[in-house]
């Protein structure tokens, strides 16, 4: 189960810069799958101390991350969704995506050109939006074209849709989201099949001057962005300069640390946007741990065990027999699990435990 993200966001608003350090900072495909597919897709791990830490006390033959991967969407202009630029052809490409990066511009350069008038980071909101409404519109005239014919039949399942697409048809007309609409867990399920655009959550990434990478508060277009947001979604923001991330994303390992610190950035933006998108879709990390790999695992925080284990393989949940857990913090306090265990911090749990993050597990099973 990994992370997928969309980025888009209009013509010249750092979008590039910022997949470019996607990019560069791309997992081996000898390694990872996925990291070479096209070349508008990257693959970059997961940023989790915690994997380095347990990796450390066992040295294990691998160590493997947690992935995600973003797709690149070209730069949408106003009228996409009906053929302008070069965006519409490729909106369908992140319908299979977990979330939606919004790349806005926070930047004052005069030598980079903005598709419209002066830098305005509500307006590029809108114009995106607007393309993303429009594009579910179409979505959801084909659907109701065909249910509708058999609600008319008394299909109870039927009524119930089009009932619930008449509902979100009415809301995309008023130019809000899907996911503003009101549905119960079965109408939900029953939406999700239809992949909207309007239906996923939005991390919005405001790539601000490089002079504010420290303090993202003293750019006044952030400030705008933020008081936004927060009055009139229920997404999230984070902060980060495009150019600064392309430049730590070239250096080594010792050298992105002597940068950071110059720069007063206790992390890159890259590893806190991956961080906030895994916040936002409710994501948490489990591990297995042996000598021959230590291993980060993502899942969706409320799933049991059986379920968490179904993700490594799935005879694995069908023959399930317990989960034998110790928490990550107490392993890495006691250095080992025979000393771990000793100390009262193995758990055994069954089908109903519900996983925690951080938890490190080694599954029992029969098939």
């Amino acid at each position: 189960m990994g992370l997928s993200a969309g980025i888009v966001g209009l013509p010249n608003v750092g979008k590039s810069t910022l997949f470019n350090t996607i990019t560069n900072s791309s997992v081996l495909a000898a390694n990872y799958p996925f990291a070479t597919i096209e070349p508008n897709v990257g693959v970059v791990k997961v940023p989790d101390e915690r994997l380095d830490n347990l990796a450390h006390l066992i040295n294990p033959d691998k160590i493997t991350p947690a992935f995600c991967t973003f797709v690149d969407i070209a730069g949408l202009v106003k009228g996409a969704s009906q053929g302008e630029g070069l965006g519409n052809k490729f909106l369908a490409n992140i319908r299979e995506v977990d979330t939606i990066c919004h790349v806005v511009r926070c930047f004052d350069k005069k030598d980079i050109s903005h598709s419209y008038e002066g830098v305005d980071p509500i307006r590029d909101i809108e114009v995106i939006n607007y393309e993303l409404i429009l594009a579910d519109w179409e979505v959801m005239e084909k659907r109701f074209s065909k249910i509708v014919v058999k609600a008319k039949t008394g299909d109870k399942q039927a009524l119930v849709e089009e009932k619930v697409c008449r509902n979100i048809m009415q809301t995309l007309k008023n130019g809000q989201f899907a996911k503003t609409v009101l549905m119960n867990d079965a109408e939900r399920q029953l939406v999700k099949s239809y992949n909207l655009l309007t239906m996923k959550p939005i991390l919005y990434v405001a790539n601000i001057d490089e002079e504010n990478v420290a303090d993202p508060k003293a750019n006044i277009h952030y400030q705008k962005l933020a008081q936004f947001i927060v009055k009139n979604t229920q997404d999230q923001l984070v902060a980060v300069s495009a150019n600064i991330e392309y430049e730590i994303s070239k250096l080594s390992e010792a050298d992105k640390f002597i940068f950071m610190q110059d720069l007063g950035i206790k992390q890159p933006g890259l590893d806190r946007l991956i961080q906030m998108t895994y916040k936002l879709l409710n994501l948490c990390t489990y591990f297995t741990y042996g000598k021959k790999e230590v291993k980060a695992w993502t899942f969706i925080k409320g799933m049991l065990a059986p379920q968490c284990a179904g993700i490594i393989h799935s005879d694995i949940e069908k023959g399930f027999i317990r989960a034998e857990i110790i928490k990550c913090d107490d392993l890495l306090h006691f250095k080992s699990e025979t000393i771990a265990k000793e100390n009262g911090k193995l758990r055994i749990e069954g089908k109903e435990y519900i996983m925690q993050d951080g938890d490190v597990c080694h599954f029992r099973f029969n098939v």
